[in-house]
């Protein structure tokens, strides 16, 4: 199967990225730059299923947010690789289309939320028929929701 190529957003406050997070079907992945030289047993992090707590252990929280949805906490876990936390969450409910990863923050725009829907649809064209390349269709119109088109995301 062909990799699916999934666009990078970001969420900014004050001109400051505070991190930048994609989505699959299945998964969100959150890559937050801590300040230099911060170690992965100085972390606090903590993911529960509808929410989310970030910081450095003694000081208060750099994040201490619901999420836009719902998560398998129990899935989900964090690493700490070349100097950025990388977290991975395992969606509560596969194929749905989060318009941000956390309440409050700015949801993504018509036009980003269209290519975001697009990646999820062609992700789930693979999925569903391996051995297809899917890589080069397109969509004239709005994008189906990659959750309920053609009777919903099959669980396998």
């Amino acid at each position: 199967m062909d990799k699916i190529e999934y666009k990078r957003l970001k969420y900014e406050h004050n001109g400051q990225t505070v991190y930048e997070w994609e989505q699959s079907l299945e998964e969100l992945h959150c890559y937050i730059s801590p300040p230099a030289g911060i170690k992965a047993r100085q972390l606090s992090v903590d993911i529960h299923a509808r929410h989310l707590t970030v910081g450095i252990k003694g000081n208060p929280p750099f994040l201490n947010e619901d999420f836009a949805d719902f998560v398998n906490s129990n899935e989900s876990f964090w690493t700490l690789e070349d100097g950025v936390l990388h977290l991975t969450l395992c969606k509560g409910s596969k194929g749905v289309t989060w318009p941000s990863l956390l309440k409050g923050h700015a949801p993504v725009d018509p036009f980003t939320q269209q290519e975001v829907q697009k990646s999820l649809m062609l992700e789930r064209f693979q999925t569903e028929n391996p051995g297809f390349d899917f890589s080069g269709a397109s969509f004239n119109g709005q994008v189906p929701d990659p959750k309920t088109f053609m009777e919903g995301v099959r669980y396998t």
